[in-house]
């Protein structure tokens, strides 16, 4: 029997872009293996649609509406990156309908969210960060300048917000440009060391593995504009000798399983002369066919098709429980 698959995107953040072409990515993927595709999308004010059709003209009636396609899904596949919705709002949906969906449920979703708490996980569990201070938007005209840091909003993605600064200028305009997007921000010191990123995927036997390692090259902070006018290059595997591999590898699995994670999760470090340090994690990375964690899995001889196709094979309904306790009916 063909499975059917409700594919989410959009969302009510920076990323509403992004979260497009990701949905669209993964429901053409999905087509092409024979999969029947429902494609829900949120926009901006809230208002979720199906296709092109408005499902309503407020949020609550118009979810109430999504909420008839979901509840004769096989599986969702949420592919809204950032707040309210890579944060675990929508595994928490699925978690109150009984809906399998791929990746990371509630919990692991918030946590890798915010990068303040992912920080702390990291360093509970042995895994370098940038030393760094979380301050509240709300008090940054008091804040002192601190020479050579980035600035971040401590929860959101596709490097909006993010900004390095060398002076006390720089620094007004980065926490100003930080609160727009949060209403906390991190303060971290620079790290010197190359950009390297690790997916890691959970197998529907529950077994997970880490891709080859991709470099990012870019000239400066890999920030919004480089991540999407096409300056950055990408080198997969990265050019990086055993011994380092290794403790990436080591490194990556551990955060994953520490934050709970499920699917595929993205784990980016800078690799230093000391190791690796923790950047952030993704519960839900960009997953077009051109995006870092198919070109990672792509080079591990895991074309893109059968990467999303394996993510509804291992979907479960998320909950307190660990992954696999229910699945997507095969």
């Amino acid at each position: 029997m063909t499975r059917r698959i409700v594919v989410i995107g959009g969302g009510q953040n920076a990323e509403h872009e992004v979260s497009l072409a990701t949905a669209t990515a993964v429901a053409q993927a999905l087509r092409s293996s024979g999969f029947d595709v429902d494609e829900l999308t949120i926009d901006r004010d809230g208002i979720w649609g199906r296709g092109t059709d408005a499902l309503g003209s407020q949020p609550i009636g118009s979810l109430a509406a999504a909420l008839s396609v979901i509840e004769r899904a096989d599986a969702v596949f949420p592919a809204v990156h950032g707040p309210s919705g890579e944060d675990g709002t929508l595994a928490a949906l699925c978690a109150l309908t009984h809906t399998p969906l791929t990746g990371s449920g509630l919990r692991a979703g918030a946590v890798g969210m915010d990068k303040w708490a992912t920080k702390l996980v990291a360093q509970a569990v042995g895994i370098r960060t940038a030393p760094g201070r979380l301050v509240a938007a709300a008090d940054i005209a008091g804040i002192e300048f601190e020479t050579h840091v980035v600035v971040k909003p401590a929860s959101a993605g596709s490097s909006f917000g993010v900004a390095l600064a060398r002076d006390a200028s720089q620094l007004r305009d980065a926490l100003s440009c930080a609160a727009r997007f949060d209403d906390r921000i991190l303060i971290e010191d620079v790290v010197v060391g190359r950009e390297i990123d690790v997916a890691v995927l959970r197998e529907a036997d529950g077994r997970r593995w880490a891709s080859p390692p991709l470099e990012i090259h870019t000239d400066g902070v890999f920030d919004t504009l480089s991540k999407y006018d096409g300056s950055a290059r990408f080198s997969v595997p990265a050019d990086i000798d055993s011994a380092d591999r290794a403790a990436l590898t080591r490194a990556a699995l551990r955060m994953f399983d520490a934050l709970g994670c499920a699917g595929v999760a993205r784990i980016d470090f800078f690799l230093t002369d000391h190791g690796p340090v923790l950047n952030e994690v993704n519960t839900m990375p960009g997953m077009t066919a051109e995006s870092q964690v198919p070109r990672m899995f792509a080079a591990a001889g895991l074309p893109y098709e059968q990467l999303v196709a394996r993510l509804i094979d291992a979907a479960t309904v998320p909950g307190p429980t660990s992954p696999g306790s229910e699945r997507v009916k095969a």
